[in-house]
């Protein structure tokens, strides 16, 4: 994994005259859509910052499809069970009264419910991008659009992707600050904080491939599966197989000491879907004043294998080693 693979022809005859594979991280720039990030000239991670999702779904930026170094794809795009779910994103179910998660809201009067009230996240541009001493930084501005039109957050956002080719693996390190430009506080939540028990979903949310269900999770203090939902630790990992040549992938995903509710309650399930989230807003909501900012940090490894425990842990203290400094 370390090093590019020899050009070859039609046949896999090795030729000097072939175009090599571009050597070590490289980025594409689809302008107006996309950024992808590419390994040896496999290709890791899309990154979507312009969706074409209806209203419907709270279109908002998201990674999909994520790969292993080996190619196989960790992610999930736009189930039919769940159409907003996208690869990861950052994705925030309860903003005040609105909803950028996508699909229906939770009201303790009224349950699950379809709502005027799908915003969607902006993209207003780059201040940085590009590859540099091995690392692939990107700095993107973004603005939440209520339904009705009004500008509510105003979002900074960090993306680092590093490869760890010793370790099999890939490092993404995300950073968000969310300024309150609405002109009012707002509180944001959970369906939890409305009332559904166990349903603290809402920040940097993962949905993994079908065959993923009935995954392990591994936590610092053990492993199981759903009966971890809620549970706080520094780090979760989630271990699947993969259809077809039956390997496995882990996922490791690290929460940031300085962040809100460190370490923080995760929502997880294991069935019936693999799915991860870091939950900062479980069960208690936090009142973003008028003005004020909140940043949060979070890092997630995607590798090849079924890693134990000890495998885990030793991804996630690498974290601080990517994760932007703050400004």
């Amino acid at each position: 994994m370390g090093t590019a693979p020899p050009a070859r022809d039609s046949v896999g005859a090795v030729y000097p005259g072939a175009e090599p594979p571009p050597d070590g991280l490289a980025l594409v720039h689809e302008e107006g859509r996309s950024l992808r990030a590419a390994w040896h000239g496999n290709e890791l991670l899309r990154y979507v910052y312009r969706p074409w999702e209806p209203q419907l779904e709270s279109p908002r930026p998201y990674l999909h499809p994520l790969r292993t170094l080996d190619g196989d794809v960790v992610s999930l795009y736009r189930p039919h069970d769940h159409v907003w779910h996208k690869g990861i994103a950052w994705s925030l179910s309860n903003v005040g009264p609105e909803n950028f998660w996508g699909g229906v809201s939770y009201t303790r009067a009224d349950g699950y419910r379809q709502l005027p009230n799908n915003g969607r996240m902006r993209h207003d541009g780059f201040d940085a991008l590009g590859v540099h001493d091995g690392v692939l930084r990107f700095d993107e501005r973004l603005t939440w659009v209520t339904q009705a039109g009004a500008a509510w957050i105003e979002e900074r956002r960090r993306v680092g992707v590093a490869v760890l080719p010793g370790a099999g693996a890939w490092q993404l390190a995300f950073r968000t600050t969310m300024r309150n430009v609405s002109g009012a506080a707002i509180p944001l939540g959970s369906p939890t904080t409305s009332g559904r028990d166990n349903a603290g979903y809402s920040g940097l949310f993962w949905r993994g491939p079908r065959s993923f269900t009935g995954g392990a999770v591994l936590m610092p203090d053990g492993e199981g599966g759903d009966e971890l939902m809620g549970v706080r630790g520094p780090w979760l990992a989630f271990t699947g197989r993969h259809d077809g040549h039956g390997r496995s992938s882990t996922l490791v995903f690290v929460d940031h000491p300085a962040n809100l509710e460190y370490p923080t309650r995760w929502f997880v399930r294991s069935q019936p879907f693999a799915c991860v989230c870091p939950a900062p807003f479980f069960s208690r909501e936090y009142p973003l004043a008028d003005g004020d900012e909140l940043t949060l940090r979070y890092d997630a490894f995607v590798a090849g294998g079924a890693l134990d425990r000890t495998a885990c842990a030793d991804l996630a203290g690498r974290a601080a080693e990517l994760q932007p400094a703050p400004e």
